[in-house]
């Protein structure tokens, strides 16, 4: 492996933060709902962003995947938005402050970026480590928006039910990065909140907010979520809107509520942290997940979905 301290640059100027909490939202994974590309948003939407950690992105990311934009004005080249991968200081709403990493999943070196990530976590001092994510689910949005949780130890994870003992799903940067922390002995955790599949390609604020709640207790910070629940209350009424045009959609939502309610009646109410039971198995968690990258991969030529479309 190349040197790992080679692949990032820390900011002369940045500020000292004691034992800060690092929250990690990379575009580029599944992301269902853009719930962890909204929860970015609303963290720096107004708040003052100071630059601590930059990463060399010419070594991570692939450009012909994922091409960077240029614009062209008449007869030259007149800019170019080139990609960012960076760690920020911010505050939440009391003025703690604590370091956000957003910006590409890197495409290549991923063990480096891990890595690097320790040595990072090391040198600033980061007592923990969250990633965010929405994951595809065959749940309705009519009921309480539920969360997996995975973390290095035990005690990070307490007070979540599992919802399945093992799954093989498709890898990515972040879950790689949060396992080699374990191993390290760095505390890491992670929030992969459950959107409902009809919905995954569409933004729903409601599941960044979730997000943002389960983070803002896990980290004991007070996290910016006003505007997401104002976003989040428009979006409720155009899902609602479009069920009751589409009899299909409606049928699909009455099937998944009555899915919904008989496991929650049998396992009671602790059920809205984490289902089992009649829900996907782990094997249909990962089909549902590839499927969701791959239907990504058709999102450049057709589009986005809208809220009532099916993933």
């Amino acid at each position: 492996m190349l040197d790992p301290e080679e692949l990032y640059r820390v900011d002369a100027d940045a500020p000292h933060v004691t034992e800060p909490v690092l929250v990690v939202a990379l575009d580029g994974f599944v992301d269902a709902g853009n719930a962890g590309r909204l929860a970015v948003e609303a963290l720096r939407d107004g708040r003052e962003a100071t630059p601590v950690v930059r990463f060399d992105t010419d070594q991570l990311i692939d450009y012909r995947s994922r091409r960077p934009p240029l614009r062209f004005e008449t007869d030259h080249w007149a800019a170019y938005s080139a990609p960012e991968l960076e760690i920020v200081s911010l505050t939440d709403t009391a003025d703690t402050p604590y370091l956000l990493l957003s910006g590409p999943e890197p495409d290549t070196q991923w063990e480096r970026f891990s890595a690097a990530l320790v040595q990072i976590v090391r040198r600033l001092g980061i007592r923990l480590v969250i990633t965010l994510t929405g994951i595809p689910m065959a749940v309705p949005h009519t009921r309480p928006i539920g969360v997996t949780v995975h973390g290095t130890r035990p005690e990070l994870t307490e007070g979540h039910e599992a919802w399945f003992a093992t799954a093989e799903v498709p890898g990515s940067a972040a879950a790689l990065m949060e396992f080699r922390l374990g191993e390290a002995g760095h505390d890491a955790m992670g929030f992969a909140v459950h959107v409902p599949h009809y919905l995954a390609r569409a933004e729903y604020p409601q599941a960044a907010r979730v997000l943002l709640d389960h983070t803002g207790l896990a980290a004991g910070l007070y996290l910016p979520t006003d505007a997401l629940s104002r976003a989040a209350e428009q979006t409720e009424a155009q899902i609602a809107e479009q069920v009751a045009g589409s009899e299909e959609v409606a049928q699909v939502v009455q099937a998944l509520e009555r899915q919904y309610d008989m496991v929650s009646a049998g396992r009671g109410e602790r059920s809205s942290l984490g289902l089992g039971g009649e829900l996907p198995s782990a094997e249909e968690l990962a089909a549902e997940v590839e499927r969701f990258l791959a239907d990504q991969d058709g999102d450049e030529e057709d589009g986005p979905a809208g809220p009532g479309s099916p993933a």
